[in-house]
C-alpha cells in the first residue's frame, strides 16, 4: 500500500469480479467554499473518480475511515457506485427485505415506540423522548412546497405522540401540521440513506433559529435517538443501526462547574436577604423563598429535591445540628407527559431506587431559617415544607423570577451581567465548592449531595481552593532534592 494524496490500493489478486476492483486511490478530505456542505472527500475506484460532501469535517473523516477500513479488509470496491463490496451487499440485502416487508412510516414507528415505553419512564423521559424524537422528525418529513413551518411540526409531533391524545383531533393550530406528519413523513428504512441521515444529525445538534443547540441538549437528543433506533433493528425496521457509525465530535466536557458561577459567603447572604424584598410584603412571594434558597445554598439540594421537602423529612433541634432526610423529588414536566396531569412529577431521588432516602446534616445557621419558616408560613399541602400562596407546589417558573429580581438587587450592575449565581442551581455548586475547600472527603460529600465521587471529582476539580499552589511546593520540593542529589 502506498500513500499519494491519502490512501491508495493495488491488489494483484487475480481479477475482481465483473464491475468490481481493487484498484482504489481515497484522497484525503478537503475544504470545499459551499456553505451547506463545505467537506469533500474524493475517492477513485477502477479508474472512476466517486464523491460525497459533508456538512462537518468529523463526518467526512469517519466516512474516510470506513472506506479505509474496507480496503484494509482487502474488499473489492464496486466501480459504478464506487462502494465497498460489504455495504453494496448490504443495501441489496436491505432493498430485498423492503420488497418483502413494507416500511413502517416514521410517524407511526414513533406512536409505537413511545406507547411502549410510556408506562415504565419518568415524565421528564417521556418529554426527552418526544424533545429527541421530534427533532429528528424535521428530516424524515418530505420538504415540499407547503410543508408547515418547523415550529408547527414539533409542536404537533409532540401532540401526536403522547398515548392519550391518539385518535383524537388535534388542535386546530397545528391540524395542517400533524396532518402533513401523518402523510408526509418518510419510511424508516430512509434512515439508512446517508443524505436523510446527515440532516437527522443536523438536527440533533441546531435548534430552529439555526444556533447551535446546549451540549447538554445534544447529548439527550442523541441519546433518545439512539434508543428508538436499537429499538427499530430488535424489532428488524432497520438492518442497523445507523447511528453507531457515525463517530462522536470530541469537545471538551462542558459540565465542569464555572468557577465564575459561585458565590462568596458575604455574596451567598447578601442574595438570601435580597430575596425577602421580592414581591409585596403581605403576599410574601419572595419571603416565601427565601429558606428554599437557603437549602440549596447550604444543605446542597437541588431545586426538586427542596420542591419535594415535608415537615416529617426534618430534624430541626432547638441546638446543634440537624438533618433533613430526602426521599422523594419533584421535577417539572409538562402535564401531557404525567400520569396525575399534573405539572410536577412524584418522583425517587435521582439516580437511586425509588425506595432509598438521603440523610444530609444541616448547621444549625439553616436549622435555625427553616425553623422561622415554618413558625411564619406553617406547611404546605401535604406537609410539604416548601408552597406558594395558596400551598399548592412551588413552581420552577416562579422560583426563577424571584431569582432574577433577587440578583438585581444584591448584585452590582456589572455582576447582574455576569454569570455569578446565574441560576438557583448555582447555589447547589457553591455549597459543594465550600465543602470541598473545607477538606470534607470526596466520597463525604458525594454521599450528601446525591452524587458519586467520580462526577464530583470531575465536575469541581477546577473550584477548590489551594490546589495549584499544593500541587507546586510539591514540585518545588521535588526540584530541590534533585539539586541535592547532583551536588
Amino acid at each position: 500500500m502506498s500513500e499519494v494524496n491519502g490512501t491508495s490500493v493495488g491488489r494483484s489478486r487475480g481479477s475482481a469480479r465483473l464491475g468490481y476492483s481493487f484498484d482504489i486511490k481515497l484522497w484525503k478530505v478537503t475544504k470545499t467554499s459551499r456553505k451547506s456542505r463545505p467537506y469533500r472527500l474524493r475517492w477513485v475506484v477502477g479508474g472512476q473518480v466517486h464523491g460525497n460532501t459533508f456538512t462537518t469535517s468529523a463526518l467526512a473523516d469517519s466516512r474516510r475511515a470506513e472506506l479505509r477500513q474496507a480496503m484494509r479488509r482487502g474488499e473489492a470496491f464496486e466501480i459504478e457506485s464506487g462502494l465497498p463490496e460489504s455495504e453494496v451487499r448490504a443495501a441489496a440485502e436491505a432493498a430485498e427485505g423492503a420488497e418483502t416487508k413494507p416500511s413502517l412510516r416514521w410517524f407511526e414507528f414513533c406512536r409505537n415506540y413511545v406507547a411502549g415505553r410510556w408506562r415504565t419512564s419518568a415524565a421528564k423521559t417521556r418529554e426527552g423522548m418526544a424533545d429527541g424524537l421530534a427533532a429528528v422528525t424535521l428530516a424524515m418529513v418530505n420538504r415540499e412546497d407547503g410543508v408547515p413551518e418547523d415550529k408547527y411540526l414539533r409542536l404537533a409531533f409532540r401532540w401526536g405522540i403522547v398515548p392519550a391524545n391518539a385518535g383524537q383531533d388535534p388542535p386546530e393550530e397545528w391540524k395542517s401540521a400533524y396532518d402533513w406528519l401523518t402523510t408526509a413523513d418518510r419510511p424508516v428504512i430512509d434512515l439508512m440513506d446517508a443524505e436523510v441521515f446527515e440532516d437527522v444529525l443536523y438536527r440533533l445538534g441546531y435548534r430552529l433559529d439555526g444556533k447551535p443547540a446546549a451540549r447538554e441538549t445534544h447529548k439527550r437528543r442523541r441519546r433518545a435517538l439512539n434508543v428508538a433506533l436499537e429499538h427499530a433493528v430488535v424489532t428488524e425496521e432497520l438492518p442497523e443501526n445507523p447511528l453507531q457509525k457515525v463517530r462522536k465530535k470530541q469537545v471538551g466536557s462542558s459540565d465542569v462547574v464555572d468557577p465564575r458561577v459561585l458565590v462568596n459567603a458575604v455574596q451567598g447572604r447578601q442574595l438570601l436577604t435580597a430575596v425577602s424584598y421580592v414581591g409585596s410584603w403581605d403576599r410574601g412571594r419572595g419571603r416565601r423563598l427565601v429558606a428554599f434558597y437557603a437549602v440549596l445554598y447550604y444543605a446542597g439540594l437541588r431545586p426538586a429535591e427542596a420542591v419535594g421537602l415535608r415537615l416529617s423529612d426534618c430534624r430541626l433541634p432547638e441546638a446543634g445540628w440537624g438533618t433533613l432526610t430526602l426521599r422523594e423529588t419533584r421535577p417539572v414536566s409538562g402535564k401531557q407527559w404525567t400520569d396525575s396531569g399534573e405539572r410536577h412529577d412524584r418522583r425517587g431521588l435521582k439516580a437511586r431506587e425509588a425506595s432509598t432516602d438521603r440523610p444530609v446534616p444541616i448547621p444549625p445557621l439553616l436549622v435555625a431559617i427553616l425553623q422561622e419558616h415554618l413558625k411564619k408560613f406553617g406547611t404546605a399541602k401535604e406537609g410539604r415544607v416548601f408552597g406558594n400562596e395558596r400551598g399548592g407546589v412551588v413552581g420552577s417558573s416562579t422560583y426563577w423570577r424571584v431569582w432574577e429580581e433577587a440578583r438585581r438587587y444584591a448584585l452590582p450592575p456589572d455582576r447582574v451581567e455576569s454569570p455569578l449565581a446565574g441560576r438557583p442551581y448555582d447555589l447547589r455548586h457553591a455549597c459543594i465548592t465550600r465543602w470541598l475547600n473545607a477538606g470534607v472527603p470526596i466520597a463525604e460529600v458525594a454521599r450528601r449531595v446525591g452524587n458519586s465521587p467520580e462526577v464530583i471529582h470531575r465536575r469541581y476539580h477546577g473550584c477548590i481552593d489551594g490546589h495549584e499552589e499544593a500541587a507546586n511546593a510539591k514540585i518545588a520540593k521535588a526540584l530541590e532534592e534533585e539539586g541535592d542529589d547532583t551536588a
